[in-house]
């Protein structure tokens, strides 16, 4: 098996820290156990040495007592001379029952204490005086001296020289060099050390191999399984063989794996069910922390700010996506600081240039302790209904629109029908009156006649605003275009020459015929016709004209300010003008006849260049209607 570096580097910190520890246990074992035995190796050698100096003295005084007794005090001093002169001897000094000196081998030296109260008179006076007849071996001048202490007993053979009330005669006092037993028990200490440092090393070795053989080695089988589970190997296990506790942890390793394994599945599981389901919404989900940066985006989210998953992670929701905080009050900063749910309304320009709204629900995510860490921001696209909403609002328009026409209708009705019999009782009147002077009869009839097709025409306006607010459709006539282009040319002829505007009827080619409401035709174009002359400055021209074959168009040109874009897509809404003191119905009014027909209007305009209104119908005849164009 192959080991990292780091790996081998911290296993080989591991050996060398065991291999520390197990040399300090022995080392120390080792030290304690040397210390000892030294110490036990000193005080034999000692012990031997006091035997020895004690049994020695002993000789020396049996030597001088027999001297003593044949009182022969030169032979004694020369003896004395001579026992001190023996190897490791160091002075041989012999003094009175008083304490006083003698004899001496050598001179005892200022360091020489010999008072009652010096550890060498002490070593037989701390004893009762019955004692004080035994021999003693002291230590003194720094454990260099071996000092044996013998006293000389006053018998019966003494008696003639001696009191024999006295039990002792005098002491003799043999200094033995003790540093030559020193010399050999540090000797001996080095030799044990230097062994005992061996034998340390050679037991330190056997134990660091036993130890990496059955330990490390196999330690660092669960160190490396250990990694590669955490680096995503999750098959990984320790290798597991014998009975003893490492095989026992291996196989509870393995186990704990397992399981691990086991939980980590069902984890990712879970979690990937979980990441389908918010992936499967249709509302745009984003996870923010604290700090207001993504942390979680499901797709719907992605897909309406047009970034990737990665763009998007970790930003900040300033920089994430476009139009995220459109509100000008950002719903995650809100609900972090007031600590409640939060609820905008955002506008945004999507990537085709369409205006989005979307509703932004943010919801705080909290710890146990209360704590608010995260933020959940659901993002809903409720164009549609908003465009329903002002749907539903136009209807409502509509409505009262349609109750106004109703009542208008109702009330416009009856002086219409009067004004419309006078027209009439004229018409009759100058028809009689013919037979006279002819021609002011029959200019009265004319105008008589133009004002009773208006009036006929006006009453077709109600009748088309009774039957809009009933929900009725208007009858069709069959309308051939040449005339009725050239009546509405008639009809705004006056307001043409009041704007200083040139009205042209373009000839139309072949018989254009289209089956409508001729009066509501009339209403549309003269609308439109209106609009044009209004439109131009001095000078300026409109015309009218009718071409093709299927669909049949019907145009009104000029070459006015033209309409800028922005007013372009709004003209056809009730209620809307673009000029002062205008109503907002003309065009709102042709474009419901015109599709109640089955056509519909088309718009060309630039500011600048004139506009044109194409009124596009079936040709009469043709049962499928039209397409209605947007």
């Amino acid at each position: 098996m192959q080991y990292a570096p780091h790996m081998r580097f911290r296993l080989t910190g591991m050996s060398g820290g065991l291999a520390v520890g197990v040399t300090a246990a022995v080392a120390i074992a080792c030290g304690v156990g040397t210390y000892l035995y030294s110490i036990h190796h000193f005080r034999t050698l000692l012990a031997g040495a006091r035997a020895t100096a004690l049994t020695q003295g002993e000789l020396i005084r049996a030597g001088l007592e027999h001297q003593m007794l044949e009182n022969d005090r030169t032979l004694i001093e020369r003896m004395i001379r001579s026992f001190g002169n023996e190897p490791q001897v160091e002075r041989v000094m012999l003094l009175d029952r008083e304490g006083r000196l003698r004899y001496a081998s050598a001179p005892p030296g200022p360091n020489v204490d010999l008072t009652l109260a010096s550890p060498t008179c002490q070593a037989c006076h701390r004893y009762p005086p019955e004692q004080r007849t035994s021999s003693r071996v002291i230590d003194t001048g720094q454990e260099t001296l071996l000092r044996t202490v013998i006293p000389v007993r006053n018998r019966e053979a003494c008696f003639r020289c001696h009191d024999p009330k006295h039990r002792i005669n005098g002491i003799l006092i043999v200094d033995l060099d003790a540093g030559e037993i020193r010399a050999t028990m540090n000797r001996d200490l080095r030799y044990m050390a230097a062994g005992s440092a061996s034998l340390a090393l050679l037991l330190v070795a056997a134990i660091a191999g036993v130890v990496r053989v059955s330990v490390v080695r196999r330690l660092q089988r669960f160190e490396s399984t250990a990694r590669l589970i955490a680096a995503g190997d999750l098959q990984r296990r320790v290798p597991v063989s014998g009975s003893d506790t490492l095989a026992w942890l291996g196989r509870e390793f393995n186990d704990m794996a397992d399981t691990m394994t086991g939980l980590l599945s069902d984890v990712r599981r879970e979690r990937e069910q979980l990441e389908t389901v918010i992936n499967s919404i249709d509302d745009g989900i984003v996870v923010l922390d604290a700090d207001r940066r993504v942390v979680a985006a499901n797709d719907a989210f992605l897909r309406g700010r047009e970034r990737t998953r990665e763009e998007v992670l970790g930003a900040s929701c300033r920089d994430a996506a476009t139009g995220m905080c459109g509100s000008g009050v950002c719903p995650t900063q809100d609900c972090l600081r007031a600590g409640e749910r939060q609820v905008r309304i955002c506008e945004r320009k999507a990537g085709d240039g369409q205006t989005v709204w979307e509703e932004v629900h943010a919801s705080p995510i909290r710890r146990p302790s209360g704590a608010i860490v995260q933020v959940v921001e659901v993002w809903r696209d409720i164009s549609e209904r908003r465009a329903a909403e002002a749907r539903l609002a136009e209807s409502h328009r509509l409505a009262s629109l349609g109750m106004l026409a109703s009542g208008f209708s109702h009330e416009l009705s009856t002086p219409l029908a009067t004004v419309l019999a006078c027209v009439e009782g004229i018409q009759r009147t100058a028809q009689a009156g013919e037979g006279g002077d002819a021609a002011p009869w029959r200019r009265v009839g004319e105008s008589a006649n133009v004002a009773r097709e208006q009036l006929l025409r006006c009453r077709g306006i109600t009748q088309h605003f009774l039957r809009l607010s009933r929900g009725q459709g208007s009858p069709g006539d069959l309308v051939d275009l040449a005339p009725t282009l050239a009546a509405v040319a008639q009809l705004i002829e006056p307001t043409a020459r009041a704007h200083s505007v040139a009205v042209q009827v373009d000839p139309v080619e072949g018989r254009l015929r289209v089956r409508v409401n001729e009066a509501e035709l009339q209403q549309v174009l003269l609308n439109l016709s209106l609009n044009a002359v209004q439109a131009c400055r001095k000078g300026g021209r409109v015309v009218l004209g009718a071409s093709g074959d299927d669909p049949i168009r019907i145009r009104v040109t000029d070459d006015g300010c033209g309409i800028p874009p922005e007013i372009r897509k709004r003209i056809f809404e009730p209620f809307f003008s673009a000029r002062p003191g205008g109503t907002g119905l003309g065009l709102f009014l042709s474009l419901d006849f015109v599709r109640h027909w089955g056509g519909d209007i088309e718009v060309r305009s630039a500011p600048g260049s004139g506009s044109t209104f194409e009124v596009l119908l079936s040709p009469a005849g043709h049962a499928r209607p039209l397409r209605v164009l947007a």
